[in-house]
């Protein structure tokens, strides 16, 4: 089954939302972060994107939409929050100004309503878009690395994902080297189900050149940038016990998995402390990213040649199919095939190792 209508809307989404939040992100105003009733950060981008990928997306589908994100507007519908509320109507309407597709203003309430669209609970059966506006917003705050991040779920199994990184490098980094020699940043990574994975530049201009990694010793290890995201301690332990030389990259959000299908680096490595639940938008639009670069269509070629593989740390691919959540032993391991047997068997000796220091 060919989901190209389905993939064509949802770069265009993408796309728009990460022009979005560059423009807020270049003159982020202390008004315009909030903190959820988890103490994490959200900001008019995050509410701005998800109303505009929501909107766009019910225009092209509108028969059964559903959709899976990670904001509400429950705190936008507060006393005090309308002129947050206003400044995201202004960032939204502007957008669709900007893309001149659709002749349409919309009022607070559309916009709320489009926020609120994301509330579906997914699971097994039908179709289920499933967004996070910004991933990795502590990194958007710092001007560093984050991703809109969109995926379509077809009963229960990724079938595409797009995942735009305003401020990834569109050459290949490496070791601590974040930067791009010319400054030049902005990528589009996108995948369907059975066609590979591509990259362009996030504004649409010529086709870029990457580098490959060629000595899987020194080739960069990823791990999260947040410690509450994954053990660090324990990620070393397993990079000393697979002799990886590099030092870690410490990155923000999905822009991990576009770096890596890309052959920035070998190896992903997410082990949260216990107790912490992965959602299903942290991960979907990355994972397919990574699985379908078989025909990556890029020079970078040291993970492309192998292929991609995205497991929980029991070996188990990853299940989307079971609502918002999801149930995984442990953490989330990604790199080649090649290297997965080496890299579970390591990651497997290091928690039973940490257990037993307990």
């Amino acid at each position: 089954m060919s989901y190209d209508k389905e993939l064509a809307a949802a770069k265009k989404a993408a796309s728009l939302a990460a022009r979005l939040c560059q423009k807020v992100q270049k003159v982020l105003l202390q008004s315009d972060v909030q903190s959820k009733n988890n103490r994490s950060p959200v900001t008019v981008a995050d509410y701005g994107s998800q109303a505009l990928v929501s909107f766009l997306l019910q225009q092209e589908f509108p028969a059964g939409f559903s959709l899976i994100a990670e904001e509400d507007s429950k705190d936008l519908r507060k006393d005090g929050a309308q002129e947050i509320v206003e400044r995201i109507t202004k960032l939204v309407n502007d957008s669709l100004t900007s893309d001149g597709s659709y002749s349409v203003t919309l009022s607070t309430e559309d916009v709320l309503k489009a926020i609120d669209s994301g509330k579906s609970e997914g699971g097994s059966e039908g179709r289920h878009w499933v967004l996070d506006p910004i991933d990795g917003t502590k990194g958007f705050l710092r001007g560093d690395q984050y991703a809109v991040a969109l995926a379509l779920l077809d009963r229960g199994k990724v079938v595409l994902g797009v995942l735009a990184c305003p401020n990834l490098p569109l050459t290949c980094i490496s070791g601590a080297d974040r930067h791009s020699p010319n400054n030049e940043v902005g990528c589009l990574f996108f995948a369907e189900v059975g066609g590979g994975t591509y990259m362009q530049p996030l504004d649409g201009s010529s086709t870029v050149q990457v580098s490959a990694v060629e000595n899987p010793e020194e080739a960069s290890f990823f791990e999260s940038y947040e410690a509450a995201h994954s053990m660090h301690d324990l990620s070393s332990l397993i990079a000393q016990k697979l002799g990886v030389k590099a030092p870690p990259v410490r990155m923000d959000s999905q822009v991990k998995y576009g770096a890596l299908s890309r052959g920035d680096g070998a190896i992903y490595i997410r082990l949260p402390r216990k107790g912490y639940r992965e959602k299903i938008w942290d991960h979907a639009a990355g994972s397919i990213v990574v699985s379908g670069m078989d025909q990556f269509h890029s020079v970078c070629y040291f993970l492309s040649k192998a292929g991609g593989v995205v497991t929980d740390a029991a070996g188990n691919p990853l299940d989307f199919s079971r609502g918002r959540y999801l149930d995984l032993d442990t953490g989330i391991i990604v790199t080649n095939q090649k290297l997965m047997p080496s890299l579970f068997k390591a990651v497997r000796e290091s928690l039973e190792e940490k257990a037993l220091s307990l």
